[in-house]
């Protein structure tokens, strides 16, 4: 399976049942599956619908999702205001009795503002059915649209993440090739130490130095973090062959090389060694980062 990011955008557009309507929908990393949904007024019957299709189609992600709808043709239709005619009625009446007036005419009493209404026409219950029924054929394009732009950004985060992977490898094998690590390197400097720490202070314990210099050198020793860089490398390595939705196990495997690198940091007791650890945690950084964008 391929890897899957998590950003992406599509748009599908479509025309019938005297309307004009488009999709679009845009994605960003998330935690889960958070879908935001925007449609017109009196279609809110087709929230259920497009939900269940999104998550079937996705599984993790920001997802904001907006149909705007326009009508090709208005069709209205003229509506008398019954209850503000009857007022008006009530009132010519009560007014009429208290002094002489012609009665109110049949134009007269349409002229007057509100009586009579402008209002669109009602769709026939068989093309709403109809409407609803193309508006998620076109939802499902979208989102095949989307799968398509996610599997494409997942590739080229595929591509990022080998390539940092490569990085920690190489940095792994330098950090077990340098010449720190030899026991010679360590018995010199220790020893070095120790001369120096007799010369200042004669009254130490030689012996006593002997054993602590040599419990540092066991407290320096890097290799458990090495061994687990390098089963790291692998997990991430089959994980990321694997594809599909990774992104959580990437993201857990991510912290872990984060917290090797930095046990590895705190031991090196040589230069040359901090360097490489530094160039560790800038590279898994990076693989922290786009780890973020994978389902």
């Amino acid at each position: 399976m391929a890897l899957t990011s998590m950003t992406g955008f599509a748009r599908s557009a479509g025309a019938g049942h005297g309307y004009r309507w488009t999709w679009e929908l845009r994605s960003v990393n998330g935690k889960g599956l958070d879908i935001r949904l925007r449609l017109p007024q009196s279609f809110e019957h087709l929230d259920q619908p497009a939900r269940e299709r999104i998550g079937k189609a996705l599984q993790r992600g920001n997802l904001q999702v907006g149909l705007s709808l326009q009508r090709e043709t208005t069709a209205s239709a003229l509506r008398v205001n019954e209850a503000l005619l009857s007022q008006v009625m009530d009132l010519v009446r009560r007014v009429g009795s208290q002094i002489d007036a012609a009665p109110p005419t049949l134009d007269g009493l349409l002229s007057i503002r509100g009586i009579l209404e402008t209002v669109d026409a009602e769709d026939d219950p068989a093309i709403a059915g109809a409407l609803a029924a193309d508006l998620l054929v076109d939802l499902d394009t979208a989102l095949a649209e989307l799968v398509v732009a996610r599997d494409r950004e997942g590739a080229a985060i595929g591509a990022v993440l080998n390539a940092r992977m490569d990085e920690i490898e190489r940095l792994t094998a330098a950090a077990e090739a340098s010449p720190a690590r030899t026991v010679e390197a360590i018995k010199k400097k220790l020893g070095d130490q120790v001369a120096a720490l007799l010369d200042a202070s004669p009254a130490l314990d030689p012996d006593r130095l002997h054993q602590e210099a040599a419990l540092l050198a066991t407290r320096a020793d890097i290799r458990e973090e090495l061994d687990r860089l390098t089963a790291h490398v692998e997990a991430a390595r089959a994980l990321l062959a694997e594809g599909g939705p990774v992104g959580r196990k990437l993201d857990f495997l991510a912290q872990e090389f984060n917290r090797e690198t930095n046990t590895l940091c705190a031991k090196a007791n040589d230069r040359s060694l901090t360097a490489i650890g530094l160039d560790l945690k800038a590279a898994v950084d990076q693989l922290r980062e786009q780890v973020q964008n994978l389902e």
